[in-house]
């Protein structure tokens, strides 16, 4: 049995990671405000605000076989692995494929990085800067794990992102629903269960080194069309062009008022993620159809009709609807 110390925990992927630690049979402790949800059953919980300098006092009596930290802030990254990085024999920091400088053609490790934050805390806009400065920290560490992930996806989606079509195609039934027209473009889901597996296993067995947790490569098209099947979806599926969205004021990606996973092509690299590293180090995903059937379950407990973080109100996409077919 191992000592693990999850930085976070609480939340959708880091409760994830420290639940299969836990299932393993190690001694898992989850250091984390406990704002965003509860650390499993069998972990030791340890409340912090690591915007407080003493927020680890607690864990630094003990030597840790393994530190796992989801931080986007380099603040939180370099306050951790300046206290707790000596008592720490292998360190695995999340990261994300927003680290790479042109993100619109295929993604391997080795692909150039931005510049990384000159600054303590990240914002939304830089995001991806700041987990480049993560990285550099957590690099200087002689035992560490890189793991640049992709879009994440499955039960508990906070962002609402991947949900989006499989629960509106259900609320639908037979009547339309609005679906960008970009089947082409690349698209890479992997689901949390797997992700969250395969991080607590890599540290376990001492994979170290930079290496994309991403899905299976996939389109749009092939999403939506999975989702509908999920839901069994008899109705039409309204393509709108992205110039026709963007004129609506409607977003890309994720966020109200959006259409979720559409992405302009400066970012289809996100979708182009090289993942050959991570299955030799034994990353094992499931099929796409069984991550939106999950999903869907999940979508239908929440309420099919609620006010969601990412997509269109069902009235303003009728609305859209009425306007392309008038």
């Amino acid at each position: 049995m191992s000592k693990v110390l999850v930085l976070g925990g609480t939340s959708w992927l880091g409760g994830q990671i420290a639940g299969h630690a836990v299932m393993r049979g190690h001694d898992v402790t989850c250091l984390a405000r406990g704002e965003s949800g509860e650390a499993p059953t069998s972990a030791t919980f340890v409340q912090g605000d690591r915007d407080d300098p003493t927020a680890y006092e607690k864990v630094l009596d003990q030597r840790w076989d393994m530190v796992i930290d989801v931080s986007r802030q380099p603040g939180h990254v370099r306050s951790a692995a300046c206290v707790l990085g000596g008592a720490a024999s292998h360190w695995t920091l999340v990261s994300t494929g927003s680290v790479y400088a042109d993100q619109s053609g295929p993604l391997t490790e080795a692909s150039p990085l931005l510049d990384p934050l000159d600054d303590e805390v990240a914002g939304p806009e830089t995001y991806g800067e700041g987990k480049v400065a993560c990285e550099e920290i957590v690099r200087s560490l002689p035992n560490h794990l890189v793991v640049r992930v992709g879009l994440i996806g499955g039960p508990g989606d906070r962002s609402d992102r991947l949900g989006y079509y499989v629960s509106r195609f259900a609320l639908a039934g037979d009547e339309p629903v609005l679906v960008p027209d970009v089947a082409t473009q690349p698209m890479q889901v992997i689901d949390v269960r797997d992700l969250a597996k395969w991080i607590a296993e890599a540290a376990e067995a001492n994979v170290t080194g930079i290496v994309h947790g991403a899905g299976e490569r996939t389109t749009v098209g092939d999403l939506v069309r999975l989702s509908a099947e999920a839901a069994d979806f008899t109705g039409e599926q309204v393509l709108a062009g992205e110039d026709w969205l963007r004129e609506r004021d409607v977003e890309e990606w994720m966020g109200p008022r959006s259409l979720p996973l559409w992405l302009p092509a400066s970012h289809y690299g996100m979708g182009l993620m090289d993942d050959a590293r991570s299955l030799e180090r034994g990353l094992v995903r499931r099929p796409l159809a069984e991550t939106l059937a999950d999903t869907l379950t999940y979508e239908r407990d929440q309420g099919l009709e609620r006010q969601r973080k990412a997509g269109l109100s069902r009235d303003d996409e009728l609305e859209l609807i009425a306007q392309l077919k008038p």
